[in-house]
């Protein structure tokens, strides 16, 4: 069982309050009860084993896949359902209520974020974090602080057994 909640090391602040640590199983539970969730991936979803989980996370659960960034082409023939949308956008449009979502049938309540460059993803994080209720999961292998819970800092052999160990629990 890999330790998911140790090396929470900030290195920027961006408000009074940081994501709780998580691990594998309380991550899979939150997914799992969420109403609306989303998978939002980022450019190093890419690497062949982060995309064989992400794939594996949305089929267990039939949950849909926001590509960002140039991840579009890794969705292509795997059978899942995946919609190219900006970043930024995204991150605006999910704190509107009345957004339709990336299939119609409204906005999301729980983002599950992974494949991100840091920053990036903690900038527009800040924003769903303080105006509007969704909740955002970090199962990236960086602490993302502006999530509602995320791993710690996990070196690679650690992330792909803490996204095993998510993925066997749903």
């Amino acid at each position: 069982m890999v330790d998911t909640t140790r090396n929470t090391k900030l290195f920027t602040t961006y408000g009074v309050t940081t994501a709780k640590a998580t691990t594998p199983q309380i991550a899979a539970k939150l997914i799992s009860k969420a109403k609306r969730p989303l998978i939002v991936v980022g450019t190093k979803i890419l690497d062949p084993e982060l995309l064989d989980r992400v794939v594996k996370i949305s089929k267990a659960k039939n949950i849909p896949i926001a590509a960002t960034g140039s991840s579009m082409p890794g969705f292509l023939d795997k059978d899942v359902d995946a919609k190219y949308i900006n970043l930024h956008q995204l991150g605006f449009y999910v704190t509107d209520p009345n957004w339709p979502g990336l299939d119609g049938n409204g906005t999301y309540d729980t983002l599950i974020v992974l494949g991100h460059i840091k920053y990036y993803i903690n900038q527009v994080l800040s924003g769903t974090k303080n105006f509007s209720d969704v909740k955002a999961i970090a199962i990236d292998r960086n602490y993302i602080q502006n999530a509602t819970m995320s791993f710690g800092n996990l070196s690679k052999a650690d992330h792909y057994a803490a996204l095993d160990e998510l993925i066997s629990e749903l």
